[in-house]
């Protein structure tokens, strides 16, 4: 059991799944639903602060190669495009509306790369990605129950 907690908070910081993933796996394999919920949620919440800190410090000397430049960009572009109506209309509710939509290419990597670009007050990015985890991990949990309720 504390491996299935320890890989679904894996699948939460990952950014291929967040606590989409991170939740349903862990309720799938045996794991206390409200254990689940909590772990996958505060995994999930670690990624600002680490990614912050990599665009704060560690993109300005990774911007110096090419490859990584191009990448970054393309990134930056897609991020801009996604979420930067929401976020200039918004602000901070458009960032949690951004984090908070269970879907693929939303989350907290796509909110701190939009809060970084926008230049929204460390603070009040953290909470704005904070509150919108949340809500993304209770839909999550729900629809996780529901199906698994529904298959039992």
């Amino acid at each position: 059991m504390i491996i299935d907690i320890l890989i679904a908070m894996l699948w939460s910081i990952s950014p291929f799944g967040e606590a989409k993933v991170g939740i349903p796996y862990a309720v799938f394999n045996g794991v206390n639903m409200y254990v689940a919920f909590v772990a996958c949620f505060a995994a999930n919440v670690l990624v600002f602060p680490v990614m912050t800190f990599f665009l704060d410090y560690l993109n300005r000397y990774l911007l110096r190669w090419g490859f990584y430049k191009r990448t970054a960009l393309k990134v930056a572009r897609r991020v801009k495009n996604g979420a930067g109506s929401n976020i200039k209309k918004f602000g901070f509710w458009g960032i949690i509306l951004f984090v908070m939509l269970p879907v693929p290419g939303t989350g907290v990597y796509a909110g701190s790369i939009a809060s970084y670009l926008f230049g929204m007050p460390y603070k009040q990015a953290f909470l704005a990605n904070t509150i919108g985890i949340f809500f993304s991990c209770v839909m999550v949990m729900a629809m996780t129950m529901a199906t698994y309720h529904g298959m039992n």
